[in-house]
């Protein structure tokens, strides 16, 4: 049977030709960088996701951060987490839209170590449409709606399959983690070390740890969101996609191997558990705190990635594991806030199952034995993290310097005003 419509799509004539320089000849391209001149800068710091909601609230809440505070100073993706890895392609719109187009974003393996470059079983995890990967590629279709930043993904292969690999820009030819990573360390200062706040999967950390041998000595400290400890409690994790591995969390069994080096390495850890992350999941709460706060684009923006997930949560069965996005940011709270939010935190000697068996693969026990510790957070304030997570988002403070796609294709549909000499 002969599919007409198909057929249809696929002729010249009806084909797309999306250019933004001919619809908009007035797109200049611009590159937006703050100016920190005069200012005391705060600790450096590199933020490590897998491009999930809560990782782009996360990002969103750094960048919101006093610059006195934290210095956000890269951004390193894996590409075998939530995501496609060329859904980089929001990290550098949602960097444009709050003028750090200086922020460098590195990309990771798309597989987990040890495993095949095609075929890995862990990345299969990831459920299809309904949360992950389609649908994660958009953030739901709001991504359409972010300022386009002149920085694209492009992928190493591009030129094989007859795609210009540096477009217009050779200077931008996407970087890897890894170079990001050793750029950044060439510019610190001899007293400076990085802390890593690291949302995704452990792929990237461990190949900088296997990598660099020098990295435990630039690391200050690795607040870590992820992991569900096994103990006396017996509550489940939330890798809904493997019914038979009912203790673990997804940034632990999307790469096993690498959880193990990194967790049971020597390096300043603290954990912010599946546990604690249930409690800052409320969409309840997050909204009403985000009600009550000045609106400015990106309070505007998260609001709406929150009712929409919130929305689906409600009307369909696929998406019912939506507010597990919301404790992600947990770790880029208690990052910048600190004690603001009343943390209790417990020292506790931990060991990762990575044996290549799904059904264990990821588990977190309790390990007396274990030569390194790492400290949990156990529990904290939720009053507080939703006021500060609320009170950041609606400070009008280093906010977006440009608004929407839609302002942007203003912008560019007027000639430039020349300024009389």
């Amino acid at each position: 049977m002969v599919n007409y419509d198909l057929q249809a799509l696929n002729r010249r004539e009806n084909s797309g030709h999306f250019n933004l320089k001919a619809q908009f000849p007035f797109n200049g391209e611009v590159l937006y960088k703050p100016d920190f001149k005069n200012k005391k800068i705060g600790r450096p710091i590199i933020i490590d996701m897998d491009m999930s909601p809560g990782d782009f609230v996360s990002l969103i809440y750094l960048l919101k951060a006093p610059i006195e505070v934290i210095n956000l100073k890269g951004i390193l993706v894996s590409g075998n987490g939530w995501a496609h890895v060329a859904s980089i392609d929001i990290v550098y719109d949602m960097l444009h839209m709050m003028g750090r187009d200086d922020i460098p974003v590195g990309r990771g393996n798309t597989t987990a170590l040890g495993t095949p470059t095609l075929g890995c079983n862990y990345a299969s995890i990831i459920p299809q449409g309904c949360g992950g990967f389609i649908d994660s590629d958009t953030l739901y279709g709001l991504a359409r709606s972010l300022p386009r930043s002149p920085r694209r993904y492009t992928a190493e292969n591009s030129v094989e399959h007859g795609a210009p690999r540096n477009t217009d820009h050779p200077e931008l030819r996407q970087p890897l983690a890894f170079e990001v990573w050793q750029s950044i360390k060439e510019q610190l200062d001899p007293s400076e070390k990085i802390t890593i706040l690291s949302n995704g999967p452990l792929t990237n950390l461990a190949n900088i740890v296997l990598s660099d041998r020098n990295a435990s000595s630039i690391i200050e400290e690795i607040y870590l969101v992820g992991g569900h400890i096994r103990d006396e409690n017996d509550s489940k994790g939330n890798v809904f996609t493997v019914p038979s591995n009912r203790y673990t969390e997804f940034n632990m069994l999307l790469d096993p191997l690498a959880a193990k080096i990194v967790l049971e390495s020597s390096l300043d850890i603290t954990l912010i558990p599946l546990i604690s992350q249930r409690k800052a999941a409320s969409f309840q709460f997050i909204l009403h705190a985000l009600k009550h706060v000045d609106h400015t684009p990106e309070s505007s923006f998260v609001r709406r990635l929150m009712l929409l997930l919130y929305d689906l949560q409600q009307k369909h069965r696929l998406y019912n594991h939506m507010d597990m996005f919301l404790g992600e940011v947990l770790g880029a709270v208690y990052l910048v806030e600190g004690l603001n939010i009343k943390p209790s935190l417990q020292l506790k000697s931990i060991s990762i199952v990575a044996n290549s068996t799904i059904s264990t693969d990821g588990q977190i026990v309790i390990n007396k034995e274990s030569a390194n510790s790492v400290k949990v957070l156990g529990d904290f304030s939720s009053e507080e993290y939703y006021k500060r997570v609320a009170n950041s988002l609606g400070n009008m403070k280093q906010t977006a310097v440009i608004t929407s796609f839609e302002e942007q294709t203003i912008i560019w549909s007027r000639p430039p005003v020349k300024l009389e000499g």
